[in-house]
């Protein structure tokens, strides 16, 4: 079945949360050690506008199954056209090409939103996420080695990008 993408609205945001903090305990995805509540999400989720910075909730079966995100980068004025995407999946429906769908859904947005390159932090450890993102012509731009401690191992950061012109 294939998902669709809807715009998601303060209301989405206790799924959202519930589905980041799923992926703190594989310490694979995300830098956040200890699940992070609805409150300390909600400015964050503010941030995001339907016009140039959307969040998407992944709908499927009539579930939210996951969410992606265009985030600014880096917070100055030059940097505009220069996003850094985020994919999270609900873990009842990974491994069913959720990921693939929703880069290929964002590519799609992009021209609209005035966007012309992704960036994507994955850690290095993340083969899974950095296959897809390869497999999609992302290049790695950067490696950041051993930036996090995750449980008292050091790890590497990836930066990964692709430019969409």
């Amino acid at each position: 079945m294939k998902p669709t993408f809807t715009y998601a609205d303060i209301t989405d945001l206790p799924k959202i949360v519930d589905i980041y903090n799923e992926t703190i305990a594989s310490r694979m995805v995300t830098a956040d050690l200890e699940p992070v509540s609805i409150a300390s999400k909600r400015s964050w989720f503010n941030a995001f506008n339907h016009e140039h910075r959307p969040i998407w909730k992944i709908i499927l079966n009539d579930q939210i199954a996951g969410w992606v995100s265009l985030e600014s980068f880096y917070g100055r004025p030059a940097y505009h056209h220069t996003v850094e995407i985020s994919i999270y999946i609900d873990a009842e429906f990974r491994h069913h090409g959720l990921g693939q769908q929703a880069l290929d859904f964002v590519a799609t947005q992009l021209k609209d939103l005035e966007i012309d390159t992704i960036v994507s932090f994955i850690f290095a450890h993340n083969l899974p996420s950095l296959g897809l993102f390869k497999k999609n012509g992302f290049q790695t731009w950067g490696h950041l080695p051993e930036v996090a401690e995750l449980d008292g191992q050091r790890r590497d950061l990836d930066i990964l990008g692709r430019r969409y012109y």
